[in-house]
């Protein structure tokens, strides 16, 4: 089985949320957008997620479940699916980067990839 029948594209935009952050409180809100397209050449649906969220002070979070946002979305070849989630971390920059695991129409079972991106606090001058 050739694995680019079995491919799929994870791209995602993060937003530091300052209305949810309390900074004083060591709590800092990011939203985060990712978009996931199967562009491989067999339907293949989300099963779950594997999230590792780290921030600047060394600390590390691991997260897992079932589908994202409630939702185990079936690609298509060439479709998207899209959404908007959030995280919380106890210092102003970390990053996220993990995992989603896919069973294809056929059966055949893979991970795709979701590469590190940053959560960071935009810097103000006073």
């Amino acid at each position: 089985m050739p694995a680019s029948r079995y491919r799929v594209r994870v791209e995602v935009q993060s937003r530091y949320l300052p209305e949810q952050s309390e900074p004083e409180a060591g709590r800092y809100t990011f939203a985060y957008t990712v978009r996931i397209t199967n562009t491989g050449d067999v339907p293949a649906q989300l099963i779950s997620r594997h999230w590792l969220v780290s921030d600047e002070s060394g600390r590390l979070v691991e997260v897992k479940g079932l589908g994202v946002i409630g939702q185990q979305p079936l690609l298509r070849p060439g479709e998207s699916f899209e959404y908007t989630s959030g995280s919380q971390i106890a210092a102003p920059n970390g990053s996220m980067r993990g995992s989603y695991f896919f069973v294809a129409e056929d059966g055949h079972r893979f991970d795709a990839e979701i590469a590190e991106f940053e959560l960071n606090m935009p810097r103000t001058l006073h």
